[in-house]
């Protein structure tokens, strides 16, 4: 017992957390204890980590074949628990599978197996009908986000997979959703459920800014002029809309990100890293990045359009205000428009005219080298600080994959980096710098 908390501290020390919250410590024991789990707790609760950690703890060194599938319903939500199962640093492999990702990648990738395969239910099907892995030794299934991926029509490919996984004996799924039905193809019997979405854990804050104009476009400068560079997401319905809106922010030449499905997902994983980075301050978004994305905690939510099931108002209110912290979520109404009834209770904000934000001080440098070129944080660091001669307030975040990384400067240094770095060696390595 002592052993198992003195390696679980160790694991939260080095992804930076102090203690767990109330909702993973039950998680974990009820994981530890139970084989069939419901875990329903609010988005940004750290429904990943609640699972992870008890998964980890049982797993068996000495197999050679996948014992963890989690499927999720997005690809940017792999990629998170990818990295996060990554930075505990447990000496098992993790790997991340979805698609808009080439398969020959996915194949190499598997070449090497993971004790832990996390990917989208179409990705996943796909593999097993290639019979890219062995199920064999697979004993635990996870479902993240499980009612979302039915949702957008994942459905025959959950069947498919949980179908084909005879060996399975623990089941997690997760949701922030209330009210859930779970279907008789999960296998789901006599379920533990958790549930944290009752429990007050937000103080969020909920206000109507009215606008004169129809397009609403004034109204949303004056309203992200007023935020002062704080980070925001601003949710729209459609992609339509969303460059619309994007374009009327260029003309008031204010710094944004773009995120919605149609997007090439090297676009859409760029857009987070400089959000997490600060080179971002704001992202225009559809309901994709309401759930599930590795986004840092941000204070406001503001509604271009609000959504039209309660459901993803909730979700997209989540990003925000999360356990215990205070967070505002605006939403945006044309005066000769019916107020909703998601918002009936909020305040009217009247917003005064302030100033365009100025631009990030931050930039985002591409380095064409990653952790198969046994390339670390720490060279990065090394090397910046050495050869780029940075102050420490002048290196932002470092993010490593595997081909590549990215790192957060200070926007002054950038050009004289890339004439310093860019074609010259890391690890011997030859490396390509430039700004994204």
């Amino acid at each position: 017992m002592a052993n198992n908390i003195k390696h679980q501290q160790l694991i939260l020390d080095k992804l930076g957390i102090e203690n767990l919250n109330s909702m993973q410590e039950e998680a974990a024991l009820v994981i530890n204890s139970t084989n069939n789990v419901v875990l329903l707790s609010p988005t940004g609760t750290g429904k990943t980590l609640a699972f992870l950690l008890p998964i980890i703890k049982n797993l068996d060194a000495d197999c050679l074949n996948v014992q963890v599938l989690i499927l999720v319903p997005s690809r940017e939500l792999a990629i998170q628990i990818e990295q996060v199962t990554r930075e505990m640093g447990t000496g098992f492999k993790a790997n991340a599978v979805y698609g808009g990702r080439s398969i020959s990648k996915d194949e190499i990738d598997l070449n090497h197996t993971p004790t832990i395969l996390i990917g989208t239910p179409g990705r996943i099907s796909d593999h097993l009908r290639r019979g890219t892995f062995s199920t064999e030794n697979i004993n635990t299934l996870v479902l993240d986000e499980f009612d979302k991926s039915l949702e957008i029509g994942f459905k025959d490919e959950m069947i498919e997979i949980i179908a084909s996984l005879r060996m399975v004996k623990k089941r997690i799924l997760t949701s922030a959703t209330k009210g859930l039905k779970i279907p008789e193809f999960v296998g789901l019997e006599n379920p533990k459920t958790i549930n944290y979405l009752t429990k007050e854990t937000t103080l969020l804050n909920i206000k109507t800014v009215i606008s004169p104009t129809k397009d609403k476009l004034e109204t949303l400068v004056d309203l992200v002029c007023s935020l002062k560079n704080e980070p925001a997401i601003i949710f729209c319905n459609f992609r339509d809309t969303i460059e619309m809106v994007s374009d009327y922010l260029n003309d008031n030449h204010i710094s944004h990100g773009c995120f919605y499905g149609s997007m090439e997902q090297q676009d859409r994983e760029r857009t987070l890293i400089k959000f997490r980075n600060g080179t971002h301050q704001l992202i225009v978004a559809t309901d994709l990045a309401a759930r599930g994305l590795d986004i840092p905690e941000i204070k406001y939510i503001i509604h271009y359009q609000l959504p039209l099931k309660r459901d993803e108002f909730t979700h997209r209110n989540g990003r925000t205000a999360r356990m215990n912290s205070k967070g505002t979520a605006y939403v945006i109404q044309w005066k000769n428009e019916k107020p909703s009834d998601f918002t009936q209770n909020s305040e009217i904000e009247m917003i005064e005219k302030h100033a365009t934000p100025e631009s990030s001080k931050w930039k985002t440098l591409f380095i064409s080298g990653g952790r198969k070129d046994k390339i670390s944080k720490g060279d990065i660091a090394g090397l910046f600080f050495k050869e780029g001669k940075l102050n420490k307030h002048e290196l932002g975040t470092i993010e490593l994959k595997s081909d590549c990384a990215f790192v957060g400067v200070a926007a002054s240094k950038v050009d004289e980096l890339i004439k310093r770095f860019n074609n010259t060696h890391l690890k011997k390595r030859k490396i390509r710098v430039y700004v994204i």
